[in-house]
């Protein structure tokens, strides 16, 4: 996995260390960044969380963006000094941790966005559900395997645990792909920039924890058939129902949904 930071075009090695230990790269497309940007401010917010700023590629933007208040997460005491130095206006606004440990940044709702350490993108993904009731919209960029296991609906072989979460909490778009000549150096993987919109119906899930208890078993044994894999989490009468002949990725979220209603 690779830990990417977002850097302007007119990067300069000068500006501050990359990192490789870090395995670090910058994206560097402006035409890239103006079109993340683009995704982002089609939806209104007044509140705007940036995961991961680096060099402040997509930050020199998010700054001019008035009337709304601006909270940065950055765990690199080198980046922070160089935005800091760079954009006097971020002084203040910046959370010197990372994302992982923070609490919730705002009272009430809150837009995010971010090109999102690759290492802990799945991490970053579990906390936005813990701020799932706040959070009005997601624009982040991801590398691409792990977005299209977002998007992934069910009979696919990317759909798993991170699919049936997020798509049950939220609508995921996957907006574009990011080439890799637009990061400096190019990186090893492919990217993808994907939206997380909050369901506007939301689904029958009376006890949380026990649903996300649910895929997470399933899951952990995808190869097992229903049956076996979640015979933990019921009854011998209700296993003997024929969606327990399945395996967990041939379930859609509503079944999910539906399972979590039947368990002990």
């Amino acid at each position: 996995m690779y830990t990417f930071v977002a850097l302007f075009r007119t990067f300069k090695p000068s500006m501050y260390t990359l990192k490789k230990s870090l395995g670090q790269h910058f994206l560097r497309d402006e035409n890239m960044v103006l079109k993340i940007i683009a995704a982002l401010r089609e939806n209104h917010f007044q509140q705007l969380l940036e995961i991961g700023p680096g060099g402040g590629a997509l930050t020199k933007h998010l700054i001019n963006i008035p009337g709304i208040d601006f909270k940065a997460v950055e765990l690199d005491d080198e980046k922070i000094a160089f935005l800091e130095n760079t954009y006097p206006s971020l002084k203040d606004k910046i959370l010197h941790s990372s994302i992982l440990d923070i609490d919730q940044p705002f009272e009430g709702k809150f837009t995010v966005i971010g090109n999102f350490p690759y290492n802990i993108s799945s991490q970053i993904l579990f906390k936005i559900l813990d701020w799932r009731d706040d959070v009005e919209v997601v624009v982040g960029m991801f590398q691409k395997e792990v977005a299209q296991r977002v998007a992934a609906k069910h009979g696919n072989k990317t759909y798993g645990i991170l699919s049936v979460l997020i798509q049950a909490f939220f609508d995921v778009e996957y907006l574009f792909e990011v080439h890799e000549n637009c990061f400096n150096p190019p990186p090893k993987v492919k990217s993808a920039v994907i939206r997380l919109v909050p369901r506007k119906a939301r689904l029958d899930i009376p006890d949380e924890a026990k649903f996300f208890r649910l895929v997470k078993t399933a899951f952990n044994q995808r190869r097992k058939m229903l049956r076996n894999a979640v015979k933990s989490l019921f009854d011998e009468q209700t296993l003997a129902q024929a969606v327990f002949n399945k395996r967990a990725e041939q379930l859609s979220i509503d079944d999910f949904v539906s399972l979590q209603h039947l368990m002990n």
